[in-house]
């Protein structure tokens, strides 16, 4: 049977989305195959958690020895033969935790390490991308280091804009600025989150996400695709994690626009080079889909994007964990 470390955590502000995305994790993976446990991480404090399939016991963990990623368990070494990452943001998105297993040869289910550095900066990732001819929006990159120019920002993007952390998610600190007085607020908060900050044109039109991985047979397959319908302004934290969102599966969208849209995801995976589970946000203009932001290692928690597109493309979540633990091994 083999030995599956899940890893949630991490050290940003995604930090309890992603214990949630580990317990979907957990649920979803057929323990008749794989023997699983969960490791959290945070900073340098990393332990092996006990979990029951619905409760995290944090009186009762065990210390990870970085030196070969084991765990001593009751006067027993535990070792494993496979992680799921599943740490949204930082060290799991940008590659650093990626960098760890590959210098101790411990295989994993997402991308490398140039791949999530490249992806986990939203810049970066759309300038790229663009490179390919797939549309995105403008956009400014800020560092600290960087003057403010409020007229120079909305003369070239114009208003409203969306102000965000440049590698953060879960819309942490994200702002929808209407008025050039509130740019440098919006501005600072998002500095609150992360060093660099992006700020992008505004763009109106149908959200839709698409997720896409490989299965075992090395097959590429783009799911079913999800419309995005916020109950408020945009797709903001409220709305992924507290219900306030109408999530349509498949999406509302011609058939062609679909294909296209699925096609584009599979492109943007090879692009990227990516592995295992991603997902690709878009927003439908005048009928061209336009990149939003590419996610490597997206929510998997039982009501997130990438399970109900499953259901929707009538298979069975479990076989998916299967496609990605094997095409990975």
């Amino acid at each position: 049977m083999l030995k599956i470390a899940i890893i949630a955590g991490g050290d940003s502000s995604e930090h309890e989305v992603s214990l949630r995305s580990a317990q979907g994790i957990w649920s979803f993976m057929d323990h008749t195959k794989y023997d699983t446990s969960i490791i959290v991480i945070k900073g340098a404090d990393w332990k092996m958690v006990s979990y029951d399939g619905q409760n995290y016991d944090f009186s009762h963990t065990w210390p990870v020895d970085k030196n070969g990623f084991t765990v001593d368990k009751d006067g027993a070494r535990l070792s494993f033969d496979f992680a799921y990452i599943i740490v949204h943001g930082t060290p799991g998105e940008n590659g650093r935790l990626q960098g760890y297993f590959d210098m101790i040869g411990m295989k994993y289910s997402c991308c490398g390490v140039m791949s999530a550095a490249l992806t986990c900066s939203k810049y970066h990732c759309n300038r790229y991308l663009s490179g390919f001819g797939i549309p995105c929006a403008k956009s400014v990159l800020l560092t600290r280091n960087d003057t403010i120019d409020a007229d120079r920002i909305v003369g070239e993007l114009g208003l409203p804009v969306f102000v965000k952390p440049n590698t953060g998610g879960s819309s942490f600190a994200t702002t929808k600025v209407k008025r050039k007085e509130d740019l440098r607020g919006a501005i600072e908060l998002a500095f609150g989150e992360q060093p660099e900050v992006i700020v992008e044109s505004f763009m109106e039109g149908t959200e839709i996400t698409c997720g896409c991985y490989r299965q075992k047979d090395g097959m590429l397959l783009a799911l079913p695709i999800t419309e995005v319908v916020p109950a408020d302004e945009f797709f903001d934290y409220d709305a992924k994690y507290n219900g306030k969102v109408q999530e349509i599966t498949p999406a509302r969208i011609p058939a062609e626009l679909t294909a296209q849209v699925q096609a584009t995801t599979r492109d943007i995976y090879g692009y990227i080079a990516a592995k295992g589970i991603i997902r690709v946000d878009y927003i439908i203009i005048g009928g061209v889909p336009y990149l939003l932001e590419v996610n490597t290692t997206p929510g998997m928690t039982a009501t997130s994007f990438i399970p109900q597109e499953v259901q929707a493309a009538g298979l069975n979540i479990s076989d998916v964990m299967d496609d990605v633990v094997l095409s990975n091994l």
